[in-house]
């Protein structure tokens, strides 16, 4: 049943895309960050939908009279920049059968992140987009901390297989990323139910987020925890909340659980610790060795045997910057922080200008709220291999989107031509100050 339901979903949404092409985006982020299809059991599992979407809204696009402009800003340079320096390492990859696979699905993102950018540029569907992203990993959030809930934290809160989320790591991360939009989402909306549902939302999502059993996760909601009460309009209101959510990890997860955390303190003796920095060691090698980096994929026994200190402790990169850096070596690395660097930037100078006029205080949290999901995303990252994730670059392209909308607003009202209003008042004598030299 579950297979006709998604299947019916989107078939019935596609007339409707190709009417209104922002319509695409809208699915296709709803199905890659939900992956409802994962939640079937028969032939849904497997269809490509996704694809058809993706396809579906391009050929929209393209026949809309909508303007087509991708707002060329820093970032989008920057970001056109890596994924060239991806496609020129995957040329030289050690794996190029890996590589190639891998950077068709990476390409894929990408293409519709920048179809994301040329269709979103409204403040209505900016907000479209934040509801799609935020209660498509809600869904998990408010699952898996009931979840947790009723099972004591005795089990791991993972998400649909096959898809980013699919471990207990990445789920873990996700939901971080997903607790600051709650709040954007929680201070924007007019009703008072909503409200109190988001809230609900976010204390879940938080518990799921610790279910998971992920260390990273861990670390990386308590600095978001911080930096998100720092941004917050309404500290009181927040320090509450995360009160107790505090308040309810220590009544409901078991012993077991704690010790778990407790070995972030002593990682010299845990095992997997160990064999992450072993990875990291390697990548770090390989990067030395090799300029463009091994290619996608290049975690894998022989290059451990090679550049590792323990070449028989092969692990997953489980960080987002020893990835990029195994992969795509010393430039890569440089352009996916560079990015980072300047999204934070532009969020921060929307927050500054945007709070200066009431009609764009929206713009203002929805950048704060994005700087606390990215302080999540890096925080967390560093223990986790994400950094390909869709959820990051559309967090990249919401501040481009956002920077687009408030520079399209005139920061000045227009003055009234004379004869209207106020009396039209002389020209002020030219100053006789002069600027030092």
């Amino acid at each position: 049943m579950r297979d006709v339901i998604v299947t019916g979903i989107i078939a019935l949404s596609l007339p409707y895309i190709l009417m209104r092409p922002h319509v695409g985006v809208l699915v296709w982020t709803w199905i890659g960050f939900m992956n409802p299809h994962r939640l079937t059991w028969g032939f849904a599992y497997t269809m490509p939908f996704a694809y058809i979407v993706a396809i579906t809204t391009l050929i929209a696009m393209l026949i809309s009279r909508e303007p087509k402009k991708i707002p060329w800003t820093r970032e989008t340079v920057v970001l056109l920049m890596f994924i060239a320096w991806m496609a020129i390492t995957t040329c030289f990859a050690v794996y190029p059968t890996l590589a190639w696979e891998h950077l068709e699905k990476v390409a894929k993102i990408q293409l519709m992140i920048f179809v994301t950018l040329i269709l979103m540029q409204r403040e209505e569907r900016i907000n479209q987009l934040v509801w799609v992203m935020a209660m498509s990993l809600a869904f998990y959030g408010i699952k898996g901390g009931i979840f947790t809930i009723l099972h004591g934290g005795v089990y791991h809160v993972r998400g649909p297989g096959g898809s980013f989320i699919g471990g207990d790591n990445e789920m873990g991360l996700a939901l971080c990323m997903t607790i600051p939009l709650l709040r954007y989402l929680q201070l924007t909306t007019r009703s008072h139910w909503v409200r109190h549902g988001l809230t609900a939302a976010m204390l879940l999502c938080a518990l799921a987020a610790v279910g998971s059993q992920s260390r990273g996760a861990l670390l990386g909601l308590g600095s978001m925890g911080l930096f998100l009460w720092l941004k917050s309009r309404n500290k009181f209101f927040t320090a509450i909340i995360a009160f107790a959510t505090a308040g309810l990890i220590m009544s409901i997860m078991p012993e077991a659980w704690f010790d778990r955390m407790r070995t972030i303190q002593t990682y010299e003796q845990d095992a997997s610790a160990m064999g992450r920095v072993n990875a990291w060691q390697m990548a770090f090698n390989l990067a030395k060795d090799r300029p463009l980096g091994g290619g996608f994929d290049t975690f894998q026994e022989d290059m451990f045997a090679r550049y590792a200190p323990s070449p028989e402790n092969v692990h997953d990169s489980h960080s987002i910057y020893f990835e990029v850096l195994g992969e795509h070596g010393f430039v890569g690395l440089g352009l996916f922080l560079t990015l980072g660097l300047m999204t934070w930037r532009t969020a921060s100078k929307i927050i500054k200008r945007a709070r200066e006029r009431e009609e764009l205080h929206w713009l203002a949290d929805l950048a704060a709220m994005i700087q606390v999901s990215l302080v999540g995303y890096a925080s967390a990252g560093a223990f986790l291999g994400l950094a390909y994730f869709d959820f990051y670059y559309t967090l990249v392209a919401l501040v481009v989107l956002c920077a687009t909308v408030m520079s399209a607003q005139s920061p000045i009202p227009a003055p009234a031509p004379e004869g209207y209003g106020a009396q039209a008042q002389p020209a002020p004598p030219p100053s006789t100050t002069y600027p030092h030299t």
